[in-house]
């Protein structure tokens, strides 16, 4: 890919979150993280140059592969995908800023097992399946904040930031809509437990989620593509 279109992508990308948070309020500040599953290491160099510095990877072995072809640079790298149990201990081992997708309390049980034998912590947001859709990993948005209280009393070496999901997988953006407010809805009422960030918003509907509330988007396609 020319440098040229992956800076290019990430200026429109900017300029649409821009008029999006500014709708909300002009302290309203959005996180962009550069989804590299589509792309190369220099992909992400080059954006890296143009001032972006936190990027995502939804499979473990793809985020160990870049994370050390681009030790040199000072990125930020976040866990999206789906967390499968043999592969806790490498992740763990990688030492993400961020993990997405703890979308479960059988996972974060797991996890916090394995960083307490390692001596370690991780950030994690946990994972709402607002839309109910089958196809989707995610606690219940009735079962939210429960789950959340939980996972901050009884598992010490996870540090809860807040919540992610994922928008409706519809074309109807009133559906997409109302499963973002869901998710904000209870990310307001997490604050009082420490919440702050939520990660909802994909290439497709993240000026959508913006409007919602989102403080961390996820782009992928639309910057590597």
């Amino acid at each position: 890919m020319e440098k040229s279109i992956a800076v290019k992508n990430l200026d429109k990308v900017i300029t649409k979150v821009e008029a999006a948070r500014l709708r909300v309020s002009e302290h309203h500040i959005v996180k962009i993280i550069g989804i590299s599953k589509y792309s190369e290491a220099d992909d992400i160099a080059t954006l890296y140059s143009a001032g972006q510095r936190a990027f995502g990877e939804n499979k473990v072995q793809d985020l160990k592969a870049k994370s050390e072809v681009l030790e040199e640079l000072p990125l930020e790298w976040h866990f999206v995908g789906r967390l499968q149990k043999n592969k806790i201990n490498n992740l763990i081992d990688l030492n993400p800023t961020l993990m997405h997708s703890l979308d479960s309390l059988e996972l974060a049980e797991e996890l916090n097992k394995k960083l307490e034998a390692k001596n370690k912590k991780m950030s994690c947001l946990l994972q709402i399946n607002s839309a109910k859709e089958d196809s989707k990993a995610g606690v219940m948005p009735e079962e939210a904040v429960k789950t959340y209280q939980t996972i901050v009393e009884k598992y010490p070496n996870i540090r809860l930031k807040g919540v992610m999901s994922i928008g409706a997988h519809v074309e109807e953006r009133d559906i997409i809509k109302n499963s973002f407010e869901t998710t904000k809805t209870i990310f307001d009422e997490l604050k009082s437990l420490g919440a702050k960030y939520c990660s909802m918003g994909m290439s497709s509907d993240f000026e959508l989620a913006v409007a919602c509330g989102s403080n961390m988007i996820r782009v992928g396609s639309s910057l590597f593509k």
